[in-house]
Formats: structure tokens, sequence, C-alpha cells
């Protein structure tokens, strides 16, 4: 008999509606890197044991995901997580602590570096679309196909009006997405100049966190306001009814990994997702088992 998973404590709301981007003009400004909206815990003492408290309901639900697709059950969903935020924001973290929770076989992880020759020679959502997760799977994005309305635009790797109608190129994008059966759940993870720095700091002062630091993130540091607005303009020109951003604030580490844990599991949950039936006779296949022992 399949064991129901203990339900971890939850959030007074759903997390995807207190972390969804609010409507309107967005001030990254307005939003405190600090938060922990919905965490039910006291803070950083207990945060180890909450957030491992939503490993088993993780597991079954992406179980049952993983199984359905790998017995070809028509109309099987697929799971993207997309992570973007500056460097030192945690997207590595995150892919540890929160995805590390659930089977890797299910996991299809893509990290966004910059495009190959081969790749520049072609549109920029094509190297996308062939990353995204089969059914059954749940597919994360260290960065994603946003780098080409962040970095594209603040290091002028292409004119303006390029990446300009590029906002509404991913819209469409994902709109499909969504439509041929994928739930994308988009997380900007919102960390302070401040704390970013100290990150940095610890990464060049521990020689066990050296190969962590790249001098160009100082190059990109040094651009922050215009990282800043970039970033701005994207989740205000992409947050939408179907593919909304979730601003995760990423100063506290053992929030930002709950938070995203806790994001996925209510993604899985809203799938009411079923043990798909068997193709064959169980019965009979019970009584050519004993007939063997």
């Amino acid at each position: 008999m399949t064991k129901t998973p203990t339900v971890p404590p939850e959030p007074d709301r759903p997390l995807h509606e207190l972390l969804r981007l609010p409507a309107g003009e967005v001030d990254l400004t307005a939003l405190d890197p600090r938060g922990t909206p919905g965490y039910p815990g006291a803070g950083k003492e207990d945060a180890p044991e909450l957030t491992q408290a939503l490993a088993p309901a993780l597991s079954d639900l992406q179980e049952r995901l993983y199984a359905a697709g790998r017995v070809g059950a028509e109309g099987t969903p697929s799971v993207l997580v997309v992570l973007q935020g500056m460097d030192t924001s945690g997207k590595g973290g995150v892919i540890r602590h929160a995805i590390g929770m659930v089977d890797p076989q299910g996991v299809q992880l893509t990290a966004f570096k910059a495009p190959t020759e081969e790749e520049r020679g072609e549109h920029y959502l094509e190297r996308v679309r062939r990353a995204l997760p089969r059914p059954g799977a749940i597919g994360i994005f260290d960065r994603s196909h946003y780098e080409d309305v962040l970095i594209a635009r603040v290091e002028e790797l292409v004119p303006p009006e390029e990446w300009e109608r590029r906002y509404e190129e991913i819209n469409a994008f994902e709109a499909e997405v969504i439509a041929s059966g994928t739930r994308v759940v988009k997380c900007f993870l919102h960390i302070s100049a401040a704390e970013q720095g100290e990150r940095l700091a610890e990464r060049l002062e521990k020689p066990e966190k050296h190969w962590k630091y790249n001098p160009g993130d100082i190059d990109a540091r040094l651009r922050w306001s215009d990282y800043q607005d970039a970033y701005t303009a994207a989740l205000q020109r992409c947050s939408t009814q179907l593919a909304p951003w979730h601003v995760v604030p990423a100063d506290r580490k053992w929030y930002r990994n709950w938070a995203v844990a806790q994001l996925l599991l209510e993604t899985l949950r809203s799938l009411d997702l079923e043990w798909p039936t068997a193709d064959f006779d169980v019965e009979e296949e019970v009584r050519r088992l004993s007939a063997t022992r």
C-alpha cells in the first residue's frame, strides 16, 4: 500500500500568490531582498527542517509525473523552472538544496552559457526549444532565454530595436510552451548589491570557493544599475497571466531554498497527478509470478 506523504507546514496563503510580481510598474527597490513572505517557521534555525519536510511530498508527486512520462500516458505534462538573478543570487544553491530533493532521473538541467558560434547563427530561441523538458520531466533553466534581453541589452550585443522586440517574442514563446502542456515557473532571485558584495568577498577569501569566482562578476557588478534597469523591464514586460514572474528574496539563502521548493510543490500539486494505470492484466501477472516461485 502506498504511504501518503506527511503534509509539511504551509504558508498562510499559497506562496505563488505571495511572491507573484505585483501588477503595474515594477520598482525593485520596493521589493525587500531580505523578506520572508509566507515562511511558516521562526527563522534560519528551523529552515533546514522545514525545507526537508517538503521532500516526501515533492518526491511522491515527481515520481507520479515521471511515471506518466515513462509509460507515455496521453497528455502527460511537464514543468519548467526558470531561475534568473544576478551573480551569487543562488541559482546553484537552489538546484542543490531545493531541486536536489527529487529524483535526478526525472530532472533535465540546462545551464545557459554564452551561445556557441553555431547557436549565434540561428534564432536565439532555438537552443531554448531544444532544452525544453520532455513530458513527465521537470526542466530547470539555470539562466534562460531572458539573457537575450538582459546581458544582450546591457552589453549592447544587439541593437536596441532587436532586444526591444524580444519581449513580445518571449511572451509568445512561453504561451506556446504552456499550450503544449508545460507548466512554467519563473523565479527571479532578488539579491541586494550589499549581499552580493559579501558573497563575492567570501569567494575571494576562501580558497575552496575560488572555483566559483569569475572576474567578469565584478564587471557586471560595476554596471549594477544598468542590470537592475534591464531586469525591471524584463519582469514588467514578461510577467503575463499565463507565465507570471515570482520574485524570490535571495539575501537569506535558507528562505530562498525553501521558497523555490515550496513553489515547485504547489505547482506539482496543481497538476492533480495520479499513478498511471497498468496496461496489462495485473491478476494474470500475479498468477504467472506465483507459478515461478
